[in-house]
């Protein structure tokens, strides 16, 4: 009696690339459309027509306009669908920062990863921000991200508190108030956007704007 051949195992790791690579087509498709027609006319038609997969598809990938927006806005910020899958903190440049050891080289750090984050991610919170005037699930979406850049500013304060950084009178929270307006999304739409400063020019008046606030006097 021949003995019964051995069952192959199943691998799904190719499944689960391909769903990988649908969903970054998705929301890179997502926020294409959201930047060429605004939320309302960024219909899920019109996106799955950019990813060129079926509309069933995009709802796979995400429950709706809302949260193909959000997820479209965290790939701004991170760099890319794949890196926005990474904890902020886990991040390599983000992850830099943490550990470089001189105060001033970390505000620098940070200063320098403020252009590309504008740069991507500001014409679609833009969007949002248009969109929220008169949807109160988008204005809820964009209190969330206020307050999550809040609190990343409030551990960045604590950390430079921690390691005796900070200049004597300032508080973690005015440390973070600092960064918070300092690096605002307005003043690079005002120097970069509006008054043509290159991201270089901009990187070194965050690093000087921020050491001169934040750091004791030398």
């Amino acid at each position: 009696m021949e003995s019964a051949s051995p069952k192959r195992r199943y691998d799904a790791s190719g499944r689960r690339r391909d769903a990988a690579q649908t969903r970054t087509r998705v929301i890179e498709a997502a926020a294409r459309v959201f930047l060429a027609y605004g939320y309302a006319g960024a219909t899920i038609p019109r996106i799955a027509a950019d990813a060129g997969v079926a509309v069933e598809t995009v709802y796979r990938c995400a429950a709706g306009k809302a949260a193909l927006l959000e997820a479209a806005v965290q790939a701004a910020l991170a760099g890319g669908v794949v890196r926005a899958e990474v904890p902020v903190e886990a991040r390599p440049a983000i992850r830099a920062v943490i550990e470089e050891p001189d105060s001033r080289r970390q505000l620098a750090g940070y200063a320098a990863s403020q252009p590309g984050v504008w740069s991507r991610v500001g014409p679609l919170l833009r969007v949002l921000d248009a969109a929220a005037t008169s949807d109160d699930a988008l204005q809820a979406l964009r209190d969330q991200h206020a307050k999550t850049r809040l609190n990343g500013l409030r551990r960045f304060a604590a950390l430079l508190a921690e390691r005796g950084a900070l200049r004597p009178g300032v508080t973690v929270d005015r440390a973070a108030d600092i960064i918070w307006t300092v690096c605002a999304q307005a003043n690079y739409d005002s120097l970069v956007t509006a008054r043509g400063w290159t991201h270089e020019a901009y990187r070194d008046w965050l690093t000087e704007t921020l050491a001169a606030h934040l750091l004791p006097v030398a």
